[in-house]
């Protein structure tokens, strides 16, 4: 399996700081309510973008799914790590279907085409960390 669920207390520890940072700086408020969801119920917010190296940027990105809300199969020009803000993700990647839950994270290797589906009654969140090429779209839709 490509996909590895991150469960060590060291990656949880440090997620939820990093978490806890964004939170005080008022950048992952639980005012889904707010947001302005797209056509396709998926409303996306970059929080952070920050160059890693001389090839390489990293972005952290919200994502509020409306109840239902899906988004299409896609791939990203490097590794993902979606952790689940709130209600229930579902995942299909590989042939597999993933579905975490509010504190669950996924690893999603750079290149996999995989997509996400809001599975929970209501509003669904996920705050999403990409390690990616620098001057290439975040998103790569399949064809």
């Amino acid at each position: 399996m490509n996909a590895i669920r991150i469960r060590t207390a060291k990656s949880l520890v440090r997620t939820a700081a990093g978490i806890m940072l964004m939170a005080g700086a008022g950048l992952l408020s639980s005012a889904a309510s707010a947001q302005k969801f797209g056509p396709n119920g998926i409303a996306r917010t970059e929080t952070v973008r920050h160059e890693f190296d001389s090839k390489r940027e990293a972005i952290q990105v919200r994502v509020d799914f409306a109840p239902g809300a899906s988004f299409p199969k896609h791939a990203h020009p490097g590794v993902e790590i979606a952790y689940v803000l709130s209600g229930t993700v579902e995942y299909e990647m590989n042939g597999e279907t993933i579905r975490l839950q509010a504190g669950e994270s996924l690893y999603i290797p750079a290149g996999a085409m995989h997509s996400a589906k809001n599975v929970a009654a209501g509003v669904s969140a996920e705050l999403a960390t990409y390690l990616v090429e620098k001057n290439k779209p975040i998103v790569v839709l399949d064809k």
